[in-house]
C-alpha cells in the first residue's frame, strides 16, 4: 500500500510565502518529486478594500507566514521542504510535523488540485481518504469533467453506491 499523503503546515519568514511555494514547486519539478510532494498552497481570500473612494479587490493571505504542503512524510520529503529557502520549520511539537485533519483541511478552505486518473467502468479501486478509507469500490460511472467517479462499496454484505473525488481513490497495481 502506498504511503499516505497528508497536508502539513510549514512556517515561513513573513512575506516569503509565495517565494517558498515557487521554490518548492521548482524543486519538485527539478528533482521529480511529484510522487512525494503533491501540492503546495498559500491560501488567499479576496478582500474588497476602499481607497480614495474606489473599491479594489485584492488577494489577502489567510495565514500570513504559513504555507500548506500536501506530501508523503518521510526523511527525503521532510529534508527537501525543511531546507527550502524561507522555510523556518514544520508546525508541530518539537521537530515532529503534525498533519492536518480532514476537518482542518476543509475548514481552511483548501481546494485540492483535481487529480486526473484513468478509470474504467468495472475497475476496482481503493479509497484512500474520507469516511470510507481503505474500502474497495467498483467503478460504475466516470465523470472526468467533474473529477468524480461513482462506485459501489460492499458494506455489511450490501453494495452501496458512493460518489468519490478522483483524489480520494487510487488504482490497484
Amino acid at each position: 500500500m502506498s504511503e499516505k499523503t497528508r497536508w502539513y503546515v510549514v512556517h515561513t519568514y513573513s512575506g516569503y510565502e509565495n517565494k517558498v511555494k515557487a521554490n518548492l514547486d521548482k524543486t519538485i519539478e527539478n528533482r521529480n518529486l511529484h510522487d512525494l510532494i503533491h501540492d503546495v498552497q498559500v491560501p488567499v481570500e479576496e478582500v474588497v478594500e476602499e481607497k480614495d473612494g474606489k473599491k479594489k479587490v485584492t488577494q489577502k493571505k489567510i495565514f500570513p507566514g504559513y504555507v500548506l504542503v500536501k506530501m508523503v512524510m518521510n526523511d527525503d520529503s521532510w529534508y527537501v521542504v525543511r531546507n527550502t529557502r524561507g522555510v523556518t520549520g514544520f508546525v508541530g511539537p518539537g521537530s515532529k510535523p503534525v498533519p492536518l485533519t480532514d476537518e482542518e483541511v476543509q475548514a481552511m478552505g483548501i481546494v485540492e488540485k483535481p487529480v486526473d486518473i484513468d478509470l474504467e467502468i468495472g475497475e476496482t479501486v481503493r479509497i484512500v481518504s474520507g469516511p470510507l478509507e481503505n474500502f474497495m469500490a467498483v467503478i460504475q460511472e466516470v465523470h472526468p469533467d467533474k473529477h468524480k467517479a461513482k462506485g459501489l462499496v460492499d458494506m455489511f454484505g450490501r453494495e452501496t453506491p458512493v460518489e468519490l473525488d478522483f483524489n480520494q481513490i487510487e488504482k490497484l497495481d
